[in-house]
This record gives C-alpha cells, structure tokens and sequence, in this order.
C-alpha cells in the first residue's frame, strides 16, 4: 500500500515545526470504484475521506471510535 504524504498549509518554507500527514487508500478498492475511502492516522484523531474528492469534507474519529468501527464492519454481514 502506498502512502500519499501532504505538508500542513500552515507551515513554511523556512523549516521549523510542521505536520505531515499519510493518506492510505483502502484495500478494498481499485481505480474504477467509486465508493472508496482513504485513511490518515494522527496521533488523537483518524481522518476518513473520499479517494475521489481529496479536497472535500473529512471526517474525523477517536482511535477508540474508529476501531470499533473498523472491528464492527470485519464482522457485518455485506449482502
């Protein structure tokens, strides 16, 4: 799995502190699908948004919520 590394808009060229964020795309997913979602982890918070509109709206988590989540759907039934 690749990952997709963004530099914070707050930071500068002058070095110094800055975020850097690491999208992973879903495994379920190839380049034809349309419902995918991408991944980032920082610590304190999941990031969750869509792989075909990286500048929309993001929705973010716990940890702890987000592994509920993602232990909650290993196991739902899918059809």
């Amino acid at each position: 799995m690749e990952l997709a590394w963004f530099k914070s808009s707050h930071s500068s060229n002058e070095g110094g502190e800055c975020i850097e964020v690491a999208w992973r795309k879903s495994s379920y997913c190839n380049d034809k699908e349309f419902a995918c979602v991408e991944v980032a982890e920082t610590p304190g918070t999941v990031h969750v948004r869509d792989s075909k509109d990286k500048s929309g709206p993001q929705l973010t988590f716990s940890p702890d919520a987000w592994q509920a989540f993602v232990a909650f759907a290993a196991t739902a039934d899918t059809h």
